[in-house]
């Protein structure tokens, strides 16, 4: 069935989720600060909005593909925002990955202020599992808008699952992210260590296959790391704010993370130097003894 959605937010996943979305024929009205990247999806056939307020009053469904709670925050209730043009019709769909708290403290003011609901709906899978339907995405919310966003989500996710009320799925892509960033530094290394042996790297993924080390991130990454292929997937400042905002969950619950500290200190370090806009292979350049950005 065709929907009029809004995605508000045109970087590398807002603009895989919309043309995914322009794929499947749905109506897409697109929102973003870059008038670059909403011309590129224009030309798909999506349509220009000035502001989220006239995207969200051109829609349905309005997907959030933002950076942080304070941008979020922004487009949802600053001047011209969501909130200007929200209803009890209309549901907010939040793809971005946010504090938790702060998602449920969003979610209870639009609410309250306009009776539209809002499932946190954050991913995993980045712009190829976009691209496909293939994403995964751990969402918060209610049960009623949780089934209302299917809508949408049938066409972007391979696995959709409610982890519980609004936060509960920031505080799974947390976890994700966990998960995602010890292994990545441990794909790095591994290739390091293979490349050191006189191993081809590029064949460690293909000989480990379906053993206990086998993984999604070894399968798909560890060939591009062992390239130096820095073609972008993914931004290593978005997974530091992730890592960030675990860091401070950790510390709220009093949850002692070692491992993962000592991955946000190395992320940290490839923001220092200049890597923070690069994809996440960019790791090699710490190992390889480089980390001046091209």
């Amino acid at each position: 069935m065709t929907e009029a959605i809004a995605v508000i937010g045109a970087g590398i996943m807002g603009t895989a989720i919309a043309t995914r979305l322009l794929e499947k024929g749905h109506r897409l009205t697109v929102s973003d600060l870059d008038a670059g990247k909403v011309a590129a999806l224009v030309e798909r056939g999506a349509t220009a909005a000035a502001s989220p307020q006239e995207a969200t009053a051109a829609s349905r469904f309005v997907i959030l593909s933002l950076n942080h709670a304070d941008i979020v925050n922004a487009v949802v209730f600053g001047k011209d925002g969501v909130a200007e043009a929200a209803s009890g019709d209309k549901l907010l769909i939040d793809m971005s990955s946010i504090d938790p708290k702060a998602t449920a403290e969003m979610s209870r003011q639009l609410l309250s202020q306009t009776g539209m609901g809002w499932v946190d709906c954050p991913l995993s899978g980045g712009a190829p599992g976009a691209a496909k339907g293939r994403l995964t995405v751990m969402a918060g919310g209610t049960r009623d808008d949780f089934e209302s966003a299917r809508a949408v989500m049938d066409d972007l996710c391979a696995n959709y699952t409610l982890m519980g009320p609004s936060g509960a799925g920031q505080t799974t892509k947390l976890i994700n992210q966990l998960f995602c960033a010890v292994q990545f530094q441990a794909v790095a290394e591994a290739v390091k260590l293979a490349e050191a042996g006189g191993v081809d790297a590029a064949s460690i993924p293909q000989a480990l296959a379906g053993g206990r080390a086998d993984s999604n991130i070894m399968q798909e990454f560890m060939g591009k790391f062992a390239a130096r292929d820095f073609s972008p997937t993914g931004r290593i400042d978005n997974m530091l704010k992730d890592l960030d905002s675990l860091q401070s969950f950790a510390l709220k619950t009093r949850t002692p993370l070692p491992m993962t500290g000592q991955v946000t200190e190395i992320h940290r370090l490839l923001v220092a130097a200049g890597l923070g806009p690069k994809d996440s292979a960019e790791m090699m350049r710490l190992l390889d003894g480089t980390t001046r950005p091209e």
